[in-house]
C-alpha cells in the first residue's frame, strides 16, 4: 500500500553519518562494519531503495542543525550562522538527489498531485524518485526572519521551532520556558508564509503558546502518548485533544525509548522489552480512542534519527517493513478505509486542506 512517512532525517544521515542513501541499508551496514564513532553504526534501516521496496513514495525530509550556547552540553554549532550553513549543506544534498532523479521535491498541492500520478502510473516502483516535503527540525539556524523567507523560497514547507533543550526561538524536550518574543515573531512569520507548524518537541509551555498564536495548519510529525510512556517528549491527553480540535495529524514515532517506559539507552533492547510494531499501534490506538475516529494518526517513524535497529521495533529489518502495519491494524478491527488513512490518507487530506 502507498505509504507516507512524515519524519525522516535523510540529509543528516547522508552528511553527518556519511551514508550513501542511494544504496540499500544492507550495503550501508556492511560498509560501517567495525566503525564505533556512533552507537548505531551498522544498524541502519533507511535508504532510498528500501523506501521504494516498502512503497513509501512520499516523506517529510528534514534539515536539522542546533545552535548551542557555551553552557549547553548538547551537540551543536557555536553560532546561528554555522547552523544555517549546515542546513544549506543538507539542502544541497537534497538538490543533488533531485538532479540524480533519486528524489523529487514537493512544494505545493499541484506538485503533490503530479507526484501521486507519477508514483501510480504502473511503471516499476524500484525506478521511481521518492517525493519529499522539506521540513526544518528546530529553528536555531534561522539567523533572523529574513532567513525564514530564504528557506521558504528554497522549498521549506514545515518547521518545528524546537528540538532538544533550550532553543533560540523555543524550548524543547527536557527543558521548559514560555515562547520568547523572538519565538512569537517566528510563529507569526510562519503564519504569513504558510509554513506548517510542527509542534513536535515543543516543551509544554511553548506548545500552548504556539498553538494559541498560530492560525494556520498544525501537525505533529513524530510524537507519541504520555499516557503510555510518561515523559515530557510525549503529548498529554489534554494536548492530543487540543490538536484533534485543530485537525492535526500525529505521526507515530518508532524510537524504542518513546515506546517502552524507563528505557535505558545502551542497555535496554527491543527484544528484551518486546517493543514491536504492535507497541507503536498502541499509541496510534490511544489517539483514536481520544478522537473517536482514525482521522488524526499516521506514520512519522523517525527511523535512523540518531538511532538504528538497536533502538527500533524488533520486527523491522528495514523501513520497508512498515508494510506490516496494515495487517496489524486489520487484526485490531480497523477497516480498510481507516488503514488507508493511517498509511497515507490522513496526511494527504491534511496537505490538501493546508495547500489548496
Amino acid at each position: 500500500m502507498f505509504t507516507i512517512d512524515a519524519h525522516l532525517d535523510l540529509s543528516m544521515n547522508a552528511l553527518e553519518w556519511n551514508r550513501d542513501l542511494t544504496r540499500p541499508a544492507a550495503e550501508i551496514n556492511a560498509r560501517e562494519k567495525g566503525l564505533q564513532d556512533k552507537p548505531d553504526r551498522g544498524n541502519a534501516l533507511v535508504s532510498l531503495p528500501d523506501l521504494r521496496k516498502g512503497n513509501i513514495g512520499l516523506v517529510v525530509a528534514t534539515q536539522i542543525a542546533r545552535y548551542v550556547s557555551p553552557d549547553n552540553p548538547l551537540p551543536g554549532w557555536n553560532s546561528p550562522a554555522q547552523a544555517w550553513a549546515q542546513t544549506q549543506g543538507q539542502l544541497a544534498w537534497y538538490q543533488a538527489m533531485v538532479d540524480l532523479e533519486e528524489m523529487r521535491q514537493i512544494r505545493n498541492w499541484t506538485d503533490l498531485q503530479s507526484h501521486l500520478d507519477y508514483w501510480n502510473d504502473g511503471e516499476p516502483i524500484s525506478q521511481k524518485a521518492i517525493g519529499f516535503i522539506l521540513s526544518l527540525e528546530g529553528a536555531d539556524s534561522i539567523v533572523n526572519l529574513s532567513y525564514l523567507e530564504k528557506a521558504y523560497e528554497s522549498g521549506l514547507r514545515a518547521l518545528g521551532p524546537a528540538h532538544y533543550g533550550p532553543g533560540r526561538y523555543a524550548f524543547g524536550t527536557d527543558s521548559s520556558a514560555p515562547m520568547s518574543q523572538d519565538g512569537k515573531a517566528l510563529i507569526r512569520k510562519m503564519d504569513e508564509l504558510g509554513i506548517i507548524l510542527d509542534v513536535t518537541h515543543l516543551c509544554d509551555l511553548a506548545f500552548w503558546d504556539a498553538l494559541n498564536l498560530y492560525k494556520g495548519p498544525v501537525w505533529a510529525s513524530h510524537n507519541n502518548c504520555r499516557a503510555l510512556v510518561d515523559h515530557n517528549r510525549q503529548f498529554s491527553d489534554e494536548m492530543i485533544k487540543a490538536l484533534i480540535e485543530r485537525g492535526t495529524v500525529i505521526g507515530s514515532a518508532m524510537d524504542a525509548w518513546m515506546l517502552s517506559p524507563n528505557w535505558q539507552r545502551g542497555k535496554s533492547t527491543p527484544i528484551e522489552r518486546n517493543v514491536n510494531l504492535e507497541t507503536v499501534i498502541d499509541h496510534m490506538d490511544h489517539i483514536c480512542q481520544l478522537a473517536g475516529n482514525a482521522n488524526h494518526i499516521g506514520i512519522g517513524s523517525d527511523l535512523d534519527g540518531a538511532f538504528g535497529k538497536e533502538q527500533s521495533p524488533h520486527d523491522l529489518d528495514t523501513i520497508a517493513d512498515l508494510q506490516k502495519i496494515p495487517k496489524i491494524l486489520a487484526s485490531r478491527g480497523y477497516s480498510d478505509q481507516d488503514i488507508e488513512k493511517v498509511m497515507h490518507g490522513n496526511w494527504l487530506q491534511f496537505l490538501e486542506t493546508a495547500w489548496e
